[in-house]
């Protein structure tokens, strides 16, 4: 199955990003990394440059209903962007009326917050991003991994970096399920 990977042309967390793709890539997926802009985007290690990838495909030039699955790495930065970008927020926001898997780490659940999708739903996410989805009508509760079901999809939440392997498992797990 292709699996976009939405980040933000700088901002996002390396390992949020290259850890789900391997776990993935290993399952037999076929991940594909999109953002906003062409050419790389910049991972962060925290606040500290870390490599740059090559973009895939280009929100505004790809279509959602090509990809099996979303992943939303986090970091702070990339989230953030991706919620102001209106292109994305479309881009995200199909994966849930088409019923595809979503999966969101850390910060990345803002811009689930933004594409109004969250409403009903149970997740995680890193602490300061609670209240945004509680604002936004989500449940959030503080585990290394949710998966909830309790809407037109499945969506994967996890809170931080050390949730990774969790996160990973389960997304490679749900995914699985969605090819079966």
């Amino acid at each position: 199955m292709r699996i976009a990977f939405l980040v933000a042309p700088q901002g996002v967390e390396q390992i949020e990003l290259t850890e789900p793709w391997k776990a993935l890539e290993s399952a037999g997926h076929e991940p594909v990394l999109v953002s906003t802009r062409a050419g790389e985007i910049r991972a962060f290690d925290h606040l500290d440059k870390a490599d740059a990838f090559p973009v895939d495909d280009v929100v505004g030039e790809t279509w959602a209903g090509s990809f099996g699955a979303l992943v939303l790495p986090g970091g702070v930065a990339s989230p953030d962007f991706l919620r102001m970008d209106p292109g994305a927020v479309a881009f995200v926001k199909e994966f849930f009326v088409r019923g595809r898997p979503v999966a969101a780490i850390c910060h990345a659940p803002w811009t689930l917050v933004e594409a109004d999708v969250v409403r009903g739903r149970t997740l995680t996410s890193w602490p300061s991003i609670r209240t945004d989805i509680r604002n936004a009508g989500g449940t959030w509760v503080n585990e290394q991994v949710v998966i909830c079901a309790d809407g037109p999809n499945k969506l994967v939440t996890s809170r931080k970096p050390d949730d990774l392997k969790a996160f990973c498992d389960a997304v490679v797990e749900v995914f699985a399920a969605e090819t079966d």
